[in-house]
């Protein structure tokens, strides 16, 4: 008896995921547990495996799909076995409006665009094998019955609200369009809808870490020798951690209700990957120690690199740190990670001559700038909090 292999759920609101690519054909043996393809959603990247061995006998998703959960991917089984004879048919496997208006065969992609466009699939001229309907086919269809004229409703009493297209992109030869993948779209989806979501307002200060580079100096071998690695960063985030404290109002979320404080400090870290920017979390921060926030961070970082993380990495969030100048980027506005309250943007640490008691001395500085919400937190109460964060960093011993 063939085995179906499903997108298995990948988290608390992960709705869908896009099968980047096949692992194995059509007719491959495979191992048990074997990797068969990898699904990528707005945070990881991860391979669903079989939990069967044997031979897969048929792909029912094209790479590039996307895909909600629970869908059919292939069937595993044995050589002999008639693929053909063992298609899921059970309309909980597919798209809705596929299920209630089409019983031929068709991918996901297919089957997602039809209920976002309300296509009965009956009136669709499939030009793939036997009939089928292509992701062509059906864009075709819906750019066809979009370009009907729209007939005139009498007795209007007023005009619709028109949403303006963006602009179109003239392409000229030698241009080249670079597809979306799935994080892609995630982070411009998110980064507009924070913008949309809360006033955002950024205040900037300079950081002096001359303390921070002593203490770094005298104890990174110790750390070392403990397993972990000193940055800078593990002293950002304990100088956050201990801001927060004080200013409890920044570790909030705003409601309308009322501004909802966070009891947890959970400090998320923006890390840049070779798709784009993903935000693991330091979850309980506030009790760590210097050591166990090295440890934390060094996992994170290590992680991310290796697309190790799961979405239990993304979760919880409370406040976020974007350490952008280890690209050598001196100074940005960080956009809020929703629903925070604010962000916390980190320059690249130079050596700079700056002016102390009326003598010029040439110390490693950074500039600081803070993105915070205007609903929850003002000018004052806002400078209040990366006061305590310098002060935290300027007399750290």
């Amino acid at each position: 008896m063939a085995t179906e292999v499903v997108l298995p759920e990948m988290g608390e609101g992960v709705t869908e995921g896009t099968l980047s690519r096949w692992l194995v054909a059509e007719g491959d043996p495979v191992e048990q547990y074997a990797p068969i393809a990898e699904v990528e959603t707005d945070k990881v990247t991860t391979e669903i495996v079989t939990e069967v061995a044997g031979v897969v006998l048929e792909t029912f998703v094209e790479a590039g799909s996307t895909i909600p959960v629970e869908t059919v991917l292939a069937l595993i089984g044995r050589a002999d076995e008639k693929a053909e004879l063992l298609r899921p048919t059970n309309g909980n496997h597919q798209m809705k409006a596929a299920q209630e208006r089409y019983h031929g065969r068709i991918s996901p992609l297919v089957g997602r665009i039809a209920a976002e466009h309300e296509v009965d699939l009956n009136l669709v001229d499939g030009t793939g094998r036997d009939g089928r309907i292509t992701k062509q086919d059906i864009l075709a269809y819906v750019e066809q019955r979009e370009s009907q004229p729209q007939p005139i409703l009498e007795h209007q009493s007023e005009l619709p609200l028109v949403t303006l297209p963006p602009a179109a992109s003239t392409i000229v030869p030698g241009d080249e369009l670079v597809p979306l993948n799935t994080m892609r779209r995630a982070i411009a989806t998110h980064m507009v809808q924070s913008k949309r979501t809360s006033p955002h307002v950024t205040t900037v200060f300079e950081f002096d870490f001359t303390a921070v580079a002593a203490h770094r100096a005298a104890h990174k071998a110790d750390f070392v020798r403990d397993g972990a690695k000193l940055t800078y960063t593990v002293y950002i985030v304990a100088a956050i951690v201990a801001a927060l404290k004080q200013h409890p109002m920044v570790n909030s979320t705003w409601t309308d209700e009322g501004v909802l404080l966070r009891r947890a400090i959970n400090i998320g870290m923006a890390a840049a990957v070779a798709d784009g920017l993903v935000v693991p979390v330091i979850r309980g921060a506030d009790g760590m120690n210097l050591l166990g926030l090295a440890r934390a961070i060094n996992d994170l970082t290590e992680r991310a690199r290796n697309k190790q993380l799961t979405h239990a990495d993304f979760k919880d969030g409370t406040f976020s740190l974007t350490n952008h100048g280890t690209s050598g980027s001196l100074f940005a506005t960080p956009i809020i990670n929703q629903p925070q309250c604010g962000i916390l943007g980190i320059g690249k640490i130079e050596k700079r001559v700056k002016v102390i008691n009326d003598a010029i001395a040439i110390r490693p500085l950074a500039y600081a700038s803070f993105t915070f919400d205007h609903r929850i937190l003002d000018g004052a109460t806002a400078d209040a909090f990366v006061s305590s964060v310098k002060s935290f960093l300027e007399s750290y011993t």
